[in-house]
């Protein structure tokens, strides 16, 4: 059974490409209601019969529809008679597929823009009144010139006169700029004006329903089959872990690999988790030497990522002929590891690097996969662990990559190396802790660069390795701005660090957000 004939309302959104297309889908899920991404070309008539969505959302998108062969609805998306709204590209395929004109205009618009509201509408109830003039987020080029019969002008920007626009006969909507992102002030809630107020969802999708939902799912597709779960220690894998054995009980066995690439102390905590407190059968597997010895020389992350992915299934299919056969791999995969691995559903989007369980699959891996976060974001992730009830010291964890340390190291990876990065982490993470901030940030580790410069310690010179620090904020990953330390709590986290950690002599901040950087370093 798809997870859409569970629930009572679902939401479809078509993605054109944008980068901030599951923004949409953050926004839709916050206010209660159920929602997938779904690339444009795979959006047919059929599909939206199977679907059966009580509403569509159309994404923006950095093609123009002015070119030749650029994106397009399905035609039977405006034919199905459940509401549409379409944002920025989404508008301008709206209205030149149904009639209307769009063309390229020398006065663009990036960035906040002042939208006029000139008529009320269904989507501006109880939010923007007539005649007050409202701060949105645009990002365009081309703009509407013309509108297709039924529809009216209800606001107007600056660059765009025709800035938001309505056929409310149809129940169709479209709006040049972007309400899912957070410079648009009332954004979220002209998205849930559509979703309850014009589509009538009842916003009743909860945490405790997608778990007995991905229950039902799970069971379906398993049937008498064993599986076997990639137990990695950090949130993810472990939500994985206790739903699935509260779905299929003893036909599950977690596999926790030590590639020798873990935090201080990780191996313990984990195997005494879901040892002792939940009973799971649990295989530890010390497969440092194996990982390392695949590793050694290799600088190219993307080749350390893929050769991490390939090692991992290489351990699981041997662990899964020694419990007595497995038909399924379970892991942990999230939306964002997905959207940054691959086009999600084969979708237009950029891929920015390959995630372990995602891009770094060997094809010829004899398991089929069962990866029932794989459209969950992170917070998300966190709530459906609350309502399974892991204990919080788990569920609040700080994430940590499934290639464990060999990400946080740009170039050769060593047992010494390891050794050096695992002590200054540890340290980091405790002052973090000390000063009352792990549960203020979203993420926080230290990386070991490949840079050695010169100290003085003492009355020697020394000549050791680079420490950086990092630290973000965050709210599901896609997005991310660096800590905004104090000075006097770097001063000490780097002041220990150099003093305990033998091979260290300098400690630098990264101040990168995310983008242009990512999370991780590599």
């Amino acid at each position: 059974m798809a997870i859409n004939e569970m629930m009572s309302d679902s939401v479809l959104i078509i993605d054109f490409g944008s980068q901030v297309t599951q923004l949409i889908a953050r926004r839709v899920r916050e206010s209660g209601v159920y929602c997938e991404v779904q690339p444009f070309n795979k959006v047919t008539g059929e599909s939206l019969k199977v679907f059966a969505p009580r509403a569509i959302i159309m994404s923006g998108g950095p093609a123009s529809v002015l070119d030749i062969d650029t994106p397009r609805a399905a035609e039977e998306v405006f034919a199905l008679g459940v509401p549409v709204l379409g944002i920025c590209y989404g508008q301008q395929t709206m209205v030149e597929q149904l009639g209307g004109e769009v063309q390229t205009s020398d006065h663009r618009e990036f960035g906040r823009a002042m939208v006029n509201v000139t008529e009320a509408c269904a989507l501006f109830d109880g939010i923007w009144r007539l005649g007050t003039e409202e701060e949105v987020w645009m990002s365009h080029g081309d703009r509407v010139v013309r509108l297709p019969d039924g529809f009216r002008v209800v606001g107007t920007s600056e660059g765009a006169p025709y800035a938001a626009i309505a056929d409310e006969d149809r129940r169709f909507y479209a709006v040049q700029f972007h309400p899912e992102v957070v410079h648009t002030p009332n954004g979220a809630a002209l998205l849930r004006n559509f979703t309850h107020g014009v589509a009538g969802c009842r916003g009743d999708w909860t945490m405790a329903a997608f778990r007995e939902q991905e229950i039902a799912k799970v069971r379906e597709k398993v049937g008498n089959g064993r599986v076997i779960c990639g137990l990695s220690g950090g949130v993810d894998s472990s939500v994985v872990a206790v739903l699935l054995h509260e779905a299929i009980g003893d036909q599950l066995t977690c596999v926790f690999v030590d590639t020798g690439m873990m935090r201080l102390g990780e191996a313990d905590d984990v195997v005494g988790l879901f040892r002792d407190h939940y009973n799971i059968s649990l295989v530890h597997r010390d497969a440092g030497d194996m990982f390392l010895g695949k590793l050694e020389g290799i600088k190219d992350p993307e080749q350390k990522r893929k050769i991490i992915g390939g090692t991992f299934i290489d351990v699981f299919e041997e662990e899964a002929r020694n419990v007595g056969g497995a038909d399924f791999l379970a892991q942990g995969t999230l939306y964002p590891d997905v959207i940054e691995s691959v086009s999600f559903r084969g979708g237009p989007s950029v891929t920015i690097k390959s995630h372990h369980n995602v891009g770094g699959l060997p094809e010829r891996m004899n398991l089929e996969l069962v990866e029932p976060l794989r459209e969950l974001f992170k917070d998300e992730v966190r709530k459906l662990g609350r309502e399974l009830g892991l204990p919080e010291s788990f569920v609040g964890r700080h994430p940590f990559p499934g290639p464990g340390l060999a990400i946080r190291m740009p170039g050769d990876i060593t047992r010494e190396k390891l050794d050096i990065l695992r002590k200054a982490d540890a340290i980091y993470l405790q002052e973090i802790r000390n000063a009352g901030l792990y549960d203020k940030i979203w993420q926080a580790f230290a990386v070991l660069l490949p840079v050695q410069t010169v100290g003085v310690m003492g009355d020697s010179r020394t000549y050791d390795s680079v420490c950086a620090l990092r630290a973000v904020s965050s709210t599901d990953g896609m997005t991310a701005d660096f800590f905004h330390y104090d000075m006097e709590f770097l001063g000490r986290a780097a002041n220990r660090i150099i003093n305990e950690v033998r091979g260290i002599n300098r400690v630098v901040y990264d101040i990168t957000s995310k983008p242009p950087g990512t999370i991780e370093w590599e």
